[in-house]
């Protein structure tokens, strides 16, 4: 049996430094009808009245959907950081396109979003419920204006590769906000603030990228056979936790695209913006914690960050 390592180097002969086309789509309208750290703090939030907390997961490669690695454990492990939820509010790296879309399907599908991996993982069906009346609900508090309706997108594995380790009996609805390529940074973060409400509802809001996203460079080194992490990689990933930690937000929307270590980090801002709308959802009364934290071939990191 080929092992995950073979495939991510057919996928690195593949790789360019653009987000794959499936990944950038535009949905189509519908009508309106490593490692686990020390914990830093407590976890308040829950459903039943109380808030949830928000979720940014470090999702890396899709083979963490399949096998058993620390990332998965890892995955798996944050379900005990929330009450169950009522719904899921999903914001992936893999639905990055022109446009603020939410999906409003009341079965998505499962997309099988890469190429060059084994059979087992394109057999992967999650078949969660999709919420309508939330995805409604959403577009209203975001702005008809600027956010339809999609029944062309699904559950990408950016959601499902983390979702089937949390809720492996898929029984939690899922709604997905898509990420528009044109707006700013600053854009993204009004969003994601926009989305602090729905705490109140028992609805869990999970950031799904990586805090350190640079795939020609990891594939690059796993070519070389080396896993060691550049020290850009690490700069940039320890500032990531730092500004989080001093709740620092204006610090936290300069450190892409205006350092040099957030450019080398993210060609492209795709597993970026996920980190943004996380982080926007959260304030001032939820403590900041990295459940899973470390490094998967060489620069691509997996910390995953709670707030409350």
């Amino acid at each position: 049996m080929h092992s995950r390592r073979d495939f991510l180097r057919t996928m690195a002969a593949m790789v360019a430094t653009t987000v794959p086309a499936a990944c950038r789509r535009p949905g189509a309208l519908v009508e309106e009808e490593g490692t686990m750290s020390e914990r830093e703090g407590t976890t308040p939030g829950g459903a039943n009245g109380r808030r949830m907390p928000v979720l940014f997961v470090g999702h890396g490669s899709p083979m963490n959907a399949i096998e058993d690695t620390p990332w998965s454990r890892g995955f798996a492990a944050l379900r005990e950081l929330a009450p169950r939820p009522t719904a899921v509010v999903a914001i992936s790296a893999h639905w990055y396109t022109d446009g603020t879309f939410v999906t409003a399907n009341e079965r998505p599908r499962t997309i099988h979003d890469f190429s060059g991996f084994p059979r087992a993982l394109y057999e992967i069906d999650y078949p969660a419920p999709g919420k309508v009346d939330l995805a409604r609900e959403l577009r209203g508090i975001l702005g008809d204006e600027r956010v339809a309706l999609s029944s062309d997108w699904g559950l990408d594995h950016g959601t499902w590769s983390v979702l089937r380790w949390m809720y492996p009996d898929a029984d939690v609805p899922v709604v997905q906000l898509s990420i528009d390529r044109r707006l700013d940074v600053a854009a993204h973060h009004e969003l994601g603030r926009s989305l602090a409400d729905l705490r109140e509802e028992g609805v869990l809001i999970v950031g799904s990228g990586n805090a350190v996203h640079n795939l020609r460079d990891a594939f690059g080194r796993m070519q070389e056979g080396s896993t060691e992490t550049p020290d850009w990689a690490r700069r940039y990933d320890e500032a990531v936790g730092e500004v989080l930690k001093q709740r620092d937000t204006q610090a936290l929307l300069s450190l892409w695209p205006d350092s040099r270590d957030g450019r080398k980090a993210h060609p492209t801002p795709d597993h970026w913006l996920p980190l943004v709308y996380a982080q926007a959802a959260a304030d001032e009364r939820d403590a900041v914690h990295f459940p899973i934290e470390g490094f998967d071939l060489g620069s691509i990191s997996m910390r995953s960050v709670a707030f409350g």
